[in-house]
């Protein structure tokens, strides 16, 4: 309890002093109009964040905050079509696919520059390609090119163990200034997908090499940013990066070369919130214009009080995941217990957003794939116990991580999430040692970087809607999160990303969620649905389910 009310007390002074800050940046030119702009109206806009980016350079970045900032400022190949998961073109303008699924040509957009002045063109497509697939020693770290690892399955070299050597990624060929040609070593479908995701946008080469982008310290449980990730992203987007003052904002201003529209948002500023009530007094005090990740009971009341309330589509999981490279938990009968002792419709209606849904597979219902036949695991403690005392540990005594001080579309309020779950154990023998440590980038870094943890809260937001980007991402190979290695469910998995039909993918893609909750690697907890609040002026907010929020289109009225 104490450890609670420190964290809020902290909060609410760290608030007091940003809300000088967001006052000064809404002034920072003098006047109302806070950038200068020529319509004489608001052009700042000031967006709390719940956490500090982990990285400003998205290829090392797999986290909402650091997606939220690099989609202002870096475009991809792909974008998404507005409201949706489905791919767009956007830096390309077209793409043509050979009958082998092995060759893209992409027909990139013309007169695009970086921000540093570098044009884009299909050289600069082939140096980012290059770039990711060379990554070399503590740049293999899960907790940095996550992405890459994940989409692309290797590297040209692999210096992790866990790695399966190689990746699908062969070559990229500038055949003409716009002109890029991708080649694969074997087929992945969900590729066009996939290049909308910010971990895989167009970055200045000039700048990268400039920056010395890849010369990451540290090691995989704690890698220690370059200057690029940290003072110099450089993109194509429609906003340039400021400055970032950690645990206090990132401000970036307006690109006066953007290929397309820039709008009325000259200037973009994120304030680090972490607490969602110190967020819901800066946006009733109106010191920011709105915010995401609104707390399940602010909602009814900033309605009430005038303020918009915007959902996205629930496409997202709150899971407890159960790592298995801790002895106790490898054996399944202790999972199940875990799994039968949580009452997950408690959960939801004590601690997640009017409407969200209890989870019984690791992908939302809305992901073809989803099956109505997986093992379900009732709510269940006299059975929990049974299965506890089965595995000849009646008092089971286990370390339960979870993040502080951060709130993310699918875990808006970690600490109660936990509270709640604990208890749930408790209840059934179960002695939880709470090890609660901040988001970004310890969280992050020990739960994907390394063993040491034991059971854990962790969650995801789609990236496209494709089954694989859910539990391949997840059990698509050995991975230091859930730290089992099972290669009858990896191929399961793999087998089906490669069906030919969108039939037999389904079927081979429901088979696959059976043996996933068979095996019960982790427990799905909730498809919460994500909530974000503004001020009545603040219009056009372009809502996404995979959050691909770009400023630009956003007016304010006076």
């Amino acid at each position: 309890m104490r450890t609670v009310l420190r964290t809020t007390a902290l909060a609410a002074v760290s608030a007091l002093a940003l809300t000088a800050c967001v006052a000064s940046d809404r002034d920072a030119d003098g006047g109302e109009t806070a950038g200068g702009g020529e319509g004489g109206g608001q052009d700042t806009f000031i967006f709390a964040a719940s956490s500090d980016p982990a990285s400003l350079d998205p290829a090392f970045a797999n986290d909402g905050e650091s997606f939220r900032v690099a989609r202002q400022i870096f475009e991809g190949l792909v974008g998404t079509e507005p409201g949706t998961a489905d791919p767009a073109p956007l830096l390309a303008e077209s793409w043509e696919v050979s009958e082998d699924g092995l060759t893209y040509e992409f027909a990139l957009k013309e007169g695009v520059t970086f921000h540093d002045g570098t044009p884009f063109d299909a050289e600069a497509v082939c140096f980012n390609f290059e770039r990711w697939n060379n990554f070399t020693g503590v740049l293999q770290s899960e907790s940095l090119s996550y992405y890459w690892q994940k989409v692309n399955g290797g590297f040209a070299s692999s210096d992790v163990e866990s790695l399966n050597g190689t990746g699908k990624y062969e070559s990229c060929e500038a055949s003409d200034e716009l002109t890029a040609v991708i080649t694969l070593a074997s087929p992945l479908p969900e590729f066009i997908s996939a290049l909308s995701l910010p971990a895989f946008s167009m970055q200045s080469p000039t700048a990268l090499e400039e920056y010395g982008a890849d010369d990451v310290g540290g090691d995989e449980a704690a890698p220690v940013l370059p200057e690029y990730a940290t003072a110099h992203p450089t993109g194509t987007g429609p906003y340039m990066f400021e400055s970032w003052t950690r645990g206090q904002e990132v401000v970036l201003t307006a690109n006066p070369d953007y290929w397309g529209e820039q709008g009325q948002i000259r200037r973009v500023v994120f304030p680090v919130i972490g607490d969602p009530t110190a967020r819901r007094q800066a946006l009733q005090a109106g010191d920011i214009d709105g915010y995401d990740l609104v707390g399940p009971a602010d909602v009814v009341a900033l309605e009430e009080a005038g303020f918009q309330i915007v959902n996205r589509e629930p496409f997202n999981v709150l899971y407890l995941a159960m790592n298995q490279a801790v002895p106790e938990l490898a054996d399944v009968r202790v999972r199940q217990a875990i799994a039968h002792a949580v009452n997950k419709e408690a959960l939801v209606a004590q601690t997640l957003p009017e409407g969200t849904e209890v989870a019984t597979n690791f992908v939302p219902p809305s992901v073809a794939g989803w099956s109505e036949d997986v093992a379900t695991y009732e709510y269940d403690p006299d059975r929990a116990r049974q299965l506890l005392s089965d595995a000849g540990v009646p008092s089971l005594t286990i370390d339960f991580n979870y993040p502080t001080n951060v709130s993310r579309p699918y875990m808006p309020t970690p600490e109660q999430v936990f509270q709640s779950v604990a208890a749930d154990l408790q209840e059934v023998g179960i002695t939880v040692n709470p090890v609660p440590e901040p988001w970004s980038p310890e969280y992050l870094d020990r739960i994907q970087g390394t063993a040491d943890h034991g059971l854990h809260l962790l969650g995801w937001t789609g990236d496209y809607n494709d089954t694989y980007n859910f539990i391949g991402v997840f059990f698509g190979q050995s991975s230091n999160e859930w730290g089992f290695d099972d290669p009858e469910l990896f191929s399961m998995i793999g087998d089906a990303r490669y069906q030919t039909s969108v039939e037999d993918q389904t079927a081979a893609y429901e088979a696959a969620n059976e043996a996933i909750m068979e095996r019960l690697p982790g427990v799905p907890l909730a498809h919460p649905v994500p909530s974000l609040a503004f001020k009545p002026s603040i219009k056009g907010y372009p809502a996404s389910p995979v959050q691909d929020e770009v400023y630009n289109v956003i007016t304010i009225e006076d």
